[in-house]
């Protein structure tokens, strides 16, 4: 893609990553990675995700193409819970890496979604990360939501970030704790 300029509005305060994710419709993810990058400049100068940007500056910014992906699809059954043509809901079993990394960069259930869906995955997130929204531990089992449209993800990744969405743990324990039950209201 080619250079983008952005003006930034009177009501537009806070971190440059911020106001490139609303602007841009991008997660805020991606937009710190463009901007770690170098390709975001004003006055000549490369920027950091923590610049404020003051209204009326103009902003550029070079939005890479996407990249190949070069992560292949894998037949590893999934436990599908729910499929439209918008989200997909699965149960993640334990011992299961959500997206390649080092040390596994096969066997994930980015690599069996990408059997099941084929291209049909968002491509917020990067050739390694398509169509996740939020991820689960490798010794975490549980319902995990991945996005299939663009739209979906941004949708999804909001309200996470706004907290509307509810998410509930629940863990089994092996030992004496003093009481029959407990709630953890804390992040873990």
């Amino acid at each position: 893609m080619g250079k983008t300029e952005i003006v930034i509005h009177e009501d537009e305060t806070g971190r440059l990553d911020v106001i490139l994710s609303k602007r841009l419709n991008l997660t805020r993810s991606f937009a710190q990675q463009i901007i770690d990058n170098g390709n975001v400049t004003a006055s000549g100068r490369i920027l950091k995700k923590n610049y404020r940007p003051a209204a009326g500056e103009s902003v550029f910014v070079v939005v890479p193409e996407p990249k190949p992906l070069e992560v292949k699809a894998q037949d590893i059954p999934l436990d599908i819970v729910y499929e439209d043509e918008h989200v997909i809901v699965i149960n993640k079993r334990k011992g299961m890496v959500v997206h390649p990394a080092c040390g596994n960069w096969d066997g994930t259930l980015v690599n069996a979604l990408l059997n099941h869906c084929g291209d049909g995955l968002s491509g917020i997130n990067g050739m390694l990360r398509p169509g996740i929204v939020h991820r689960l531990d490798k010794d975490t089992s549980g319902l995990m939501i991945a996005a299939k449209t663009d739209p979906a993800h941004r949708i999804l990744a909001r309200q996470i970030k706004e907290k509307s969405i509810h998410r509930e743990y629940h863990a089994v324990v092996i030992g004496n704790l003093g009481q029959d039950s407990d709630v953890i209201d804390a992040p873990i």
